[in-house]
């Protein structure tokens, strides 16, 4: 009988207790305010963020990864603008050119393809061979040669001294003459438009064969061919603009044939005009 009145005691002490706290609501209040304060000042990471986050007020040991990841960037971008600027377009960089010439009112530049391959330095993408000015002028008298047909009478060859084209004596003079013909300015003129804008020096040579000439316009063969070279570079200087400052001219005679003078062919390829673009 005592045992179950202390175990029904008991079960009244503890509602009694619980009562007690229902009806003083202050009474464990230190106890929850110590519960609550510990929490508010515990810091929670944010959501977004792991708390081992090198991007966090923690992290200074790595932030030198952001400053890294710029500068690549940057890098990755020089290079690509590099690697753009040395693939220029040499038709499209001469319209840019003339555009600009013409919205600041200035004179557009003359100019060509040729000459300008030489100040940029334009590759051969399908050889991977550089073409130099004189190469490119020597295709384009070939490609002359060619579309008039005038491989019987004009030859083109490019040596140490530079690009030298060869006019025979038939396209430009007659026998024994030094004025030019009607159809040899049409050829000047054609050659004149390649040559014209090259910043080179020119030399025009005359040539004869080993035949000795004896009249009262030309003594020698000496005199023959320094006419025919005098009269060739004049309707340049005079009738294509080319600029006299650049211009000289030779005679050599019969001493520098480019065939043996035995057989008549050989001869009227050592009758002849050059013109020689000095490298």
């Amino acid at each position: 009988m005592s045992s179950g009145r202390k175990i029904h005691d008991g079960a009244l002490a503890s509602r009694d207790i619980g009562f007690a706290k229902w009806r003083n609501p202050d009474a464990g209040q230190s106890t929850l305010d110590e519960y609550a304060s510990s929490k508010r000042t515990r810091k929670a990471p944010p959501v977004d963020q792991p708390e081992d986050s090198p991007f966090q007020e923690g992290g200074e040991k790595d932030r030198y990864l952001i400053t890294y990841a710029d500068l690549i960037t940057l890098l990755l971008g020089l290079f690509i603008m590099l690697y753009t600027a040395s693939n220029l377009d040499a038709i499209k960089y001469q319209n840019i050119i003339n555009a600009f010439g013409n919205v600041f009112g200035g004179r557009t530049s003359g100019i060509g393809l040729t000459d300008l391959s030489s100040k940029i330095g334009i590759m051969d993408k399908s050889s991977h061979v550089e073409i130099t000015p004189l190469t490119a002028l020597k295709n384009d008298v070939m490609n002359l040669i060619k579309e008039n047909n005038y491989g019987s009478s004009i030859n083109v060859e490019e040596n140490e001294r530079g690009v030298t084209i060869h006019i025979l004596e038939d396209i430009v003079f007659a026998s024994g003459s030094s004025e030019l013909k009607s159809t040899s300015r049409l050829v000047l003129h054609q050659i004149a438009s390649i040559i014209k804008n090259l910043p080179n020096d020119l030399r025009i040579e005359g040539h004869t064969d080993n035949v000795p000439i004896h009249t009262s316009a030309f003594p020698s063969n000496w005199h023959l061919s320094v006419a025919r070279a005098l009269n060739t570079a004049y309707y340049l200087i005079e009738n294509e603009q080319l600029s006299a400052d650049k211009v000289s001219i030779v005679g050599y005679s019969e001493f520098k044939p480019i065939e043996p003078n035995e057989t008549l062919s050989g001869r009227a390829h050592n009758r002849r005009v050059d013109i020689v673009i000095i490298k």
